[in-house]
């Protein structure tokens, strides 16, 4: 039996983070002396991601079992080149990006656009410069609790190293130019990879990464994915993105469905349309897009709600109750647009409160034994396994 909990105003308040909350760090990595690197924005949204600054200031320090993030820069500025041993996906909310990967990052390169979603494999070097205006922005994401740190490209720690900057194997950025003193042990400064094991790396070909990218036009949209789209107000789209997710629809599938730790899925909506009241038992992180997103949590009159504009990011607590609504769609669209995050790499079953239950059956439609959307008269003709 599970116990919903019951969130506070507070609580949703200190779950809720605004676009207006994040502070950058202009030092996260080791390349930010590095000509052409130096002028990097690093956001710590849910985690402390990879940062290797101790002054990188966390919105929000609870374990999802991944780290939501963010980035910026001026134009023709880059981050370097870079490897994760988790999933490292990009969400491009803005601006025109160049995403390279591979030895000295000349694998293949892919120009990113507004709306796209780019997850890169794992245990590959990769980096990407601004090539749209100066205000461009991606959110991030990267796989489990601990991503394991970073481990950069052999070149940037060569260049970093001409600039007073070492990076230590427990993750901490020694400085020399600001004071900081070199350790007695050298053996714990991090030293750029043999080549040897840079040569041994998997290699992506440009049609392999593609099939790694989902843009706009990749998308497809399910107008009945949940339960309750049938009814009223339940008439949210949606279109899987990296795992299965939270779909309902035995017909969907996502176009990226390795392991990540998470998956990811573009919800979209008329004004007045979403997802009824429900809930389930992974953590949730919603992004949005475009519009306005109006989330209602609890039951009755211990409901609270919050309102969430474009750039806004809200974690949602494991098993709590939820109702998700776009209150406002954008002037150029019918849709309003929210990026979900949900943890791990299962399907999510979703719980219908008992009155999204009742109008539901009333239409003649329940779930099958998968979790996925069926009519009620088929499930009668069911017989008792032996």
């Amino acid at each position: 039996m599970i116990n919903n909990p019951v969130i506070s105003a507070s609580e949703l308040e200190r779950r809720t983070i605004r676009r207006t909350d994040l502070v950058s760090c202009n030092a996260a990595f080791i390349d930010c002396r590095t000509p052409g690197s130096d002028k990097k924005e690093n956001y710590a949204l849910i985690g402390g991601g990879v940062s290797q600054n101790a002054g990188q200031v966390i919105n929000l320090q609870e374990d999802h079992g991944y780290n939501i993030g963010a980035a910026a820069m001026p134009n023709g500025v880059t981050n370097s080149l870079h490897m994760h041993f988790t999933a490292e996906v990009f969400f491009n909310f803005r601006g025109t990006w160049r995403f390279r990967w591979g030895k000295d990052g000349k694998g293949g390169d892919y120009v990113s656009q507004e709306g796209d979603i780019i997850t890169v494999p794992t245990w590959i070097f990769r980096g990407f410069t601004n090539e749209g205006l100066d205000d461009g922005w991606l959110f991030t994401a990267l796989g489990q609790s601990d991503t394991g740190g970073i481990i950069w490209g052999p070149s940037v720690l060569n260049e970093a190293e001409g600039h007073g900057l070492y990076l230590t194997s427990d993750n901490r950025l020694i400085d020399t130019v600001a004071g900081d003193q070199l350790p007695e042990d050298e053996n714990i400064l991090i030293r750029p990879m043999p080549a040897d094991v840079v040569e041994s790396l998997r290699t992506y070909s440009p049609e392999e990464m593609r099939a790694r990218i989902t843009t706009r036009d990749d998308l497809v949209y399910f107008e009945h994915p949940f339960l309750c789209s049938s009814i009223p107000g339940g008439g949210a789209q949606l279109a899987a993105v990296i795992g299965y997710g939270m779909a309902e629809d035995r017909d969907i599938a996502p176009r990226v469905s390795n392991p990540h730790s998470f998956n990811v899925a573009w919800l979209r909506a008329r004004e007045g349309e979403g997802m009824l009241q429900h809930w389930h038992s992974e953590t949730q992180v919603l992004i949005v897009k475009s519009g306005s997103w109006t989330v209602t949590l609890n039951e009755g009159t211990e409901q609270v709600q919050v309102t969430l504009e474009p750039e806004d990011t809200l974690s949602v607590p494991r098993n709590a109750w939820r109702t998700i609504r776009n209150t406002s769609a954008p002037e150029d669209s019918e849709f309003g647009e929210l990026l979900v995050i949900n943890g791990g790499d299962a399907r999510v079953r979703l719980h219908w409160s008992p009155e999204v239950w009742k109008e539901v059956n009333d239409k003649g439609l329940s779930r099958d034994a998968d979790g996925y959307i069926a009519p009620m008269f088929l499930l009668a003709m069911m017989t008792d396994d032996d």
